[in-house]
C-alpha cells in the first residue's frame, strides 16, 4: 500500500481505536499516531518501524506481524489472545510526535492512567523515553520498570521503535520488550510452561 504526501496529510488529527480485549496483561503506549498508523487504522504501521518485528524477536507474537496496509484479523487475534493491548498517550495523528505540545502528553497521561484503571493490565508499557518523562512529569525516568505504578499496574518506559530512534536495533527493542512482557506474565519462549508470574 501506498500513499501520496497530500493523503497522509489528510489524516492529520484522526485517531486509530485501541486494540484491546479481555485478559489484558501487557498494554503497550504509544506517543501518538503517525499519519501512516492513521491511514491504516493501524497503530505503528509505517514501513520502518520496528515494533512488530521487536515482537517477534521477543516471541511475543509467533510470526512478524506485517502491518502496513493495516492489520489482519487473525494477527489482532493473536495479540488480543495473548493479553496484548495497544494504545497510545495522545490520541491525534500527527506527521512527527514533536508536534505535541508538553500539555498534551501530561493531559494524554492522566487519561491513560484512567483507562488502566478500568482495564487493569499487569504491565504499562510507554515506548518512548522523552513522552515518558514529559508526560508523566518525570525528567530523569531512565528506560525500565519505573518506581511508581499506574493504577495499580507495573509502569514500565521502553524504547521508541521508529525508525528514528537509531540508538536502538530490533535486538535491543525485542530484550526491552520480553522484560515487560515476562513482568506482565505473558507466555513466552524460555520462560516456563505457561507463563504465569
Amino acid at each position: 500500500m501506498r500513499f501520496t504526501r497530500d493523503e497522509l496529510l489528510s489524516y492529520r488529527d484522526a485517531t486509530v481505536p485501541d486494540l484491546l480485549g479481555p485478559g489484558l496483561r501487557l498494554l503497550f503506549v504509544g506517543i501518538n499516531p503517525g499519519l501512516w498508523s492513521a491511514a491504516t487504522g493501524t497503530h505503528f504501521a509505517r514501513p520502518g518501524n520496528r515494533f512488530y518485528p521487536a515482537l517477534a524477536a521477543a516471541g511475543i507474537t509467533d510470526h512478524l506481524i506485517d502491518a502496513g496496509s493495516g492489520m489482519a484479523d487473525a494477527d489482532r487475534g493473536q495479540l488480543v489472545a495473548r493479553g496484548v493491548g495497544i494504545t497510545n498517550i495522545v490520541a491525534r495523528a500527527t506527521a512527527r510526535a514533536d508536534e505535541l505540545a508538553a500539555a498534551e502528553l501530561r493531559d494524554g497521561a492522566d487519561r491513560l492512567a484512567a483507562k488502566v484503571g478500568s482495564l487493569g493490565p499487569r504491565v504499562v508499557a510507554v515506548a518512548g523515553i522523552t513522552a515518558y518523562r514529559v508526560g508523566f512529569g518525570r525528567p530523569k525516568a531512565r528506560l525500565g520498570r519505573q518506581p511508581e505504578t499506574i493504577a495499580g499496574a507495573e509502569l514500565w518506559a521502553v524504547p521508541n521503535p521508529s525508525g528514528l530512534n537509531a540508538h536502538e536495533s530490533v535486538a535491543s527493542l525485542a530484550d526491552a520488550y520480553r522484560a515487560a512482557a515476562r513482568a506482565a506474565g505473558l507466555c513466552l519462549p524460555g520462560n516456563g510452561a505457561d507463563g504465569e508470574a
